[in-house]
């Protein structure tokens, strides 16, 4: 009888290094029985092939009353917060996505350019005449907030809440589960807060654009989603390509002289590093086989883009950062539930970036003991801080 390998732990050492443990993942199978950080039992798919099929498979539910069991493992938040993208299906996502695609769409994306691009300049204006500064904390962290809180029409003084209400909810402490209901409900008070205030006295914000054409769930969860995954993923993406630059002097030479892009340094970083980790799990509907594996309904399945972004048999050379490759990663999902705000992150990481660099053309890393320091969250692939000279 053939022997049933065990379980992987998706907490300790497999957070301390990601991808090594994706990568010992991947020669023995595109699919693996997992135990989430609360002890729920999931699926991991780790195959480029497969995430991607799976991803785009309509029997793979986002609506968790299709889940076998109830839980955390990433399928906790209260009834208040759930009436959104990543808990839908058709027809409900459908009529959702539409007015997200509406809102994110390239010709409003590249109306915001002036905003993003004012935004980061007053962030380095602030930086004139230091000698060094943290890209997380003095531009990635701000620049992100600023601009998805002035989307929605959140005033400046309320933003540091949604800041921590964010950070808790994206590194959950395993022994004080209190402190993420407390986020939660406190962003749930204040976003329910904000849109009565909207209804009141509409604003030229998509918040207010939203009001009237969605029912009070399903506002208040969009705007919960909209701010929580543009937060952070942009956060990750911004530090993470100034790291991928200033530990490649030979890219960041040729991005300054011309011979590389921004996007393609851009998408080479989504690959190589993408700010999630996982998509969001999925529920079979029926029995399903993935990758030789059958999985049966309801149970939790975990697609990781990150293992699939290295798989070998799909990037040679996978741990390298090489811009130009010419495969599609995986960092913004695939199918129907690819991120709407895509184009938004990657607009704000070209603009930060692009002027950080012209703005301080001698920056480098600083030296930082044990670095760099990434976030311990299976949500979130983005570092806690990067200190670098001016």
């Amino acid at each position: 009888m053939p022997h049933r390998a065990e379980a992987v732990r998706l907490d300790g050492a497999f957070l301390a290094d990601p991808h090594a443990a994706c990568a010992a993942l991947r020669r023995r199978g595109p699919v693996h029985r997992a135990v989430a950080p609360d002890g729920a039992p999931v699926r991991l798919v780790t195959g480029y092939a497969e995430v991607r099929a799976a991803a785009a498979d309509p029997r793979l539910s986002l609506d968790k009353r299709h889940a076998a069991s109830r839980g955390g493992s990433g399928d906790s938040l209260p009834p208040e917060l759930d009436a959104h993208l990543l808990n839908s299906d058709p027809p409900r996502h459908t009529r959702l996505r539409a007015l997200v695609n509406g809102a994110f769409g390239p010709r409003q994306v590249r109306a915001l350019r002036a905003r993003v691009q004012r935004s980061t300049d007053r962030l380095l204006d602030g930086l004139d005449g230091h000698r060094s500064a943290d890209v997380v904390a003095d531009l990635a962290t701000p620049l992100s907030m600023t601009v998805i809180c002035e989307l929605l029409g959140v005033p400046a003084a309320d933003r540091p809440d949604f800041a921590a209400w964010t950070d808790t909810l994206l590194c959950p402490a395993a022994d004080a589960p209190a402190r993420s209901r407390e986020a939660m409900r406190g962003m749930h008070a204040y976003l329910t807060a904000l849109v009565a205030r909207r209804r009141a006295a509409p604003d030229d914000d998509l918040l207010s654009g939203l009001i009237g054409a969605l029912p009070e769930d399903e506002l208040i969860a969009m705007a919960f989603l909209l701010l929580f995954a543009g937060y952070h993923n942009t956060i990750g993406l911004i530090a993470t390509t100034v790291l991928a630059l200033l530990s490649h002097p030979d890219e960041l030479a040729a991005l300054r002289a011309g011979r590389l892009t921004l996007p393609q340094v851009t998408e080479e970083v989504l690959r190589w590093n993408p700010p999630a980790l996982l998509a969001v799990r999925r529920f079979p509907r029926e029995e399903v086989e993935i990758g030789g594996t059958t999985i049966g309904p309801g149970e939790r399945v975990w697609l990781s883009w990150a293992s699939a972004n290295r798989d070998e048999a799909v990037f040679p050379d996978p741990d390298a950062f090489r811009p130009g490759r010419p495969r599609p990663h995986l960092a913004f999902g695939h199918g129907p539930h690819h991120c709407p705000g895509a184009a938004l992150a990657r607009l704000e990481n070209e603009v930060a970036v692009g002027t950080l660099l012209r703005r301080f053309p001698g920056i480098d890393l600083l030296p930082d003991p044990g670095g760099p320091h990434w976030r311990t969250s299976l949500r979130s692939r983005a570092l806690v801080r990067l200190p670098v000279t001016l």
